[in-house]
């Protein structure tokens, strides 16, 4: 069955899904986007995935493309005719179509774009036994990553640098050593006697979904977090390192520039949260 897409109120064949070439998207990266994981025919989290969807576009003076209560529908839709019970949902709202001009145009409707593709749960469980390997690169961002943005270059960059190098996940790193958050992930350890410490994410980090369910799984397990900085030195010296994110869950972190973690292989208390996760996250029939 060929794919499809959402297209400003259509659904098209994916090979067919296009955006006029003065979407504000395309020409200045003016727009967010948010992406769901899609389990078990469940969208997990999707309530927090549309409310940091709301808070970026207001960060952008973005209006909403269509009624907040239509784009569920619109997301389950798409899944749906893709035919998608374990992968990923993809929605893209830009400011729109209008000529090339640095201001905000009047009037201008904004664009949403919304894609869905399958993902084979058994490969990433796979990954998770044997873990992933990290690069730290030195922060070089725009000051509000705290958006959900789509202008996305560094992340590139430096994810393209960790392919390389044999990592599977860039983490930028502030000019005194501390770690910041992955190119696609939040960063988080587990200190020798169980803690687990991430970022605070006020500020200098996205406030990851995924992040913030794993607190609900560290409760529900009775684990004790730590909101607060940590170096890329202590990182190494911890006993797990993990990363999280919408498509990776908890992903155990085995190596970090080359140096393993501990003894080199995924920590027990992240599969444990990694295990745990689905049953506490909030689903949403798709």
């Amino acid at each position: 069955m060929p794919r499809i897409a959402y297209v400003n109120g259509r659904y098209v064949a994916h090979a067919d899904a296009v955006v006029h070439i003065e979407d504000r998207g395309y020409q200045f990266a003016d727009g967010v986007y948010e992406v769901c994981e899609v389990a078990r025919c469940f969208i997990v989290d999707m309530p927090r995935h549309l409310a940091r969807l709301d808070r970026s576009l207001r960060e952008l003076s973005i209006g909403w493309p269509v009624t907040p209560g239509v784009l569920p529908i619109i997301l389950r839709e798409v899944v749906r005719r893709n035919h998608v019970t374990d992968g990923l949902v993809y929605l893209q709202v830009t400011r729109g179509v209008a000529s090339r001009d640095f201001v905000f145009p009047a009037g201008t409707k904004p664009s949403l774009v919304v894609t869905a593709r399958k993902a084979d749960p058994a490969a990433a469980a796979k990954r998770a036994e044997s873990g992933i390997k990290v690069l730290t690169v030195p922060e070089n961002r725009w000051d509000r990553v705290d958006i959900k943005s789509v202008g996305l270059l560094p992340n590139v960059l430096a994810k393209q640098k960790a392919k390389e190098a044999g990592a599977q996940e860039a983490w930028f790193v502030d000019a005194d050593g501390t770690v910041k958050e992955g190119g696609s992930s939040n960063a988080w350890i587990i200190t020798r006697d169980g803690v687990l410490v991430t970022r605070p994410a006020e500020h200098g980090i996205l406030r990851g979904i995924t992040r913030t369910t794993l607190f609900d799984v560290a409760a529900k397990l009775g684990l004790k977090i730590e909101e607060r900085g940590f170096s890329v030195a202590e990182a190494k010296a911890a006993r797990e390192v993990f990363i999280s994110s919408a498509t990776t869950i908890a992903m155990p972190v085995v190596a970090i520039d080359g140096a393993p973690v501990a003894n080199g292989h995924p920590g027990s208390i992240t599969l444990s949260l990694r295990q745990a996760f689905f049953d506490i996250a909030e689903k949403s029939p798709a």
